[in-house]
């Protein structure tokens, strides 16, 4: 039986309320003291008893109220807590200032196998340093890589002002989805391929057919074709749609970059590295797709630890002796010759048979005769749009003949062997500029 008594604030009531229900011979489960109000659960309290006490509790100057509650608000902040932690996938755990565990929710759980509360982060942690550097820096630290039962995960910390942290652990790839998550800026799936030519057609039907085999697919195709259009396609209704898919420009980066950026590295693997080392696409995506663009421009010592992973699905980061396995997808994509390229000496033969077990062919713009309306139709609308303008500040007898002379100009364009980006940028140049009518 729960009781809720309400008072007016006054000096010593509390003190008179307890001593009242400390002289009563039945036990007390909890009592709250939130002035100006006492909430005690009693189960064992009869109806009878309950009569007595709520005449005693009267009696006491300054009560109000002396009503019956469901649960007391503690409980039920806890009930609230209990399945707001259960209700994460993610493990998580409150620790106090000295970092000992308080609490850990079903997720945290089943990861450690036991129940940990009461227990050091050193104990739970295979890095021992990693209590003494928490404290050190009052849980304030960058979100950086640790180990639990040999399994790596990554540990975000949440100072509690003088009561410790919440500590939560997230899955590499969870990272990966959220990074992935945030550059998508792209339609879903074959939508993006605007056009209805036969070459289109045929591109969009192979496609179809490759993306649900799960294996390397090499993107082949001029520059500015959409060939990461065609790959996130393929990313979008493959049995992988719901795990990350990262890009990498391999034209972009210096070696040494690109290989920290694919691969990831240790900690101290060089000077002015990230405290606890930093993950690489490949963990990142980890059950899901990364994307190789450029993969012709990969140096020879990136393209012989490429092989290595495609092979056996392992790899070393940076400055690590740790093999890290994961389940990557690897989808690549280039405007270059690569067998000529592997004729030349200046391509593995091993790594292009690797990356070309399925391929696809993304025709030049010039050869997507139908297809190059859509594209003009959407470069059209790309600058009106940027400067807040357009035909449909004209009246109706004028947009027609308008939206013709940009479409033809778009498509004049494109026949002339430019790209997407080629065309875009023209269509922004103050020549072709809309005006307001």
């Amino acid at each position: 039986m729960r009781i809720h008594v309400t008072f007016i604030d006054r000096v010593g009531i509390t003190q008179e309320v307890l001593a009242l229900l400390g002289g009563r011979s039945f036990n007390l489960d909890a009592v709250e003291m939130v002035p100006p109000n006492v909430y005690i659960d009693a189960p064992t309290l009869g109806a009878d008893v309950l009569e007595e006490l709520r005449e005693a509790l009267f009696d006491v100057r300054g009560v109000q109220a002396v009503t019956m509650v469901d649960i007391l608000p503690g409980q039920r902040r806890r009930l609230q807590l209990d399945a707001l932690l259960a209700a994460s996938s993610d493990p998580v755990l409150a620790v106090d200032d000295r970092g000992h565990v308080l609490l850990a929710n079903p997720a945290l759980i089943a990861l450690c196998g036991r129940e940990p509360a009461g227990e050091s982060l050193t104990a739970l942690f295979d890095d021992a340093d990693l209590q003494r550097t928490l404290i050190a820096h009052h849980f304030r630290l960058p979100m950086h890589e640790v180990s639990l039962g040999g399994q790596t995960l990554l540990l975000d910390a949440m100072p509690i002002t003088d009561a410790g942290a919440l500590l939560t652990l997230y899955q590499p790839n969870r990272i990966g989805e959220r990074l992935s998550a945030l550059h998508h800026d792209h339609a879903e799936g074959f939508d993006a391929l605007l056009g209805e030519s036969p070459p289109i057609r045929a591109l969009k039907a192979r496609a179809q057919r490759v993306a649900a085999l799960d294996a390397p697919l090499l993107i082949q195709g001029e520059t500015g074709t959409g060939k990461e259009l065609v790959a996130r396609a393929c990313h979008a209704i493959s049995p992988r749609h719901d795990a990350p898919f990262l890009a990498l420009n391999c034209a972009a980066l210096p070696e040494s970059l690109a290989e920290s950026e694919l691969f990831g590295y240790a900690p101290g693997a060089f000077t002015g590295a990230q405290r606890g080392g930093k993950l690489g696409l490949l963990e990142l995506a980890d059950q899901g797709t990364v994307f190789l663009d450029e993969v012709g421009e990969m140096s020879p010592y990136l393209q012989a630890k490429l092989l290595r992973f495609l092979s056996d699905g392992c790899f070393r980061r940076v400055g690590g002796d740790k093999e890290v396995r994961v389940n990557v997808r690897v989808l690549s994509a280039t405007h270059r010759d690569l067998e000529k390229m592997v004729a030349e000496g200046r391509f593995r033969e091993d790594l292009f048979y690797r990356l070309n077990v399925l391929n696809l062919q993304v025709p030049p713009l010039r050869e997507r005769v139908d297809g190059q309306s859509f594209h003009a139709a959407g470069l059209c609308a790309d600058p009106a749009t940027d400067v807040s303008s357009g035909t449909e500040h004209l009246q109706r007898p004028a947009r027609q003949p308008l939206a013709g002379q940009r479409a033809a100009t778009a498509k004049r364009d494109l026949s002339r062997g430019g790209d997407l980006r080629e065309s875009a940028g023209g269509h922004r140049r103050p020549g072709h500029r809309p005006h307001r009518g």
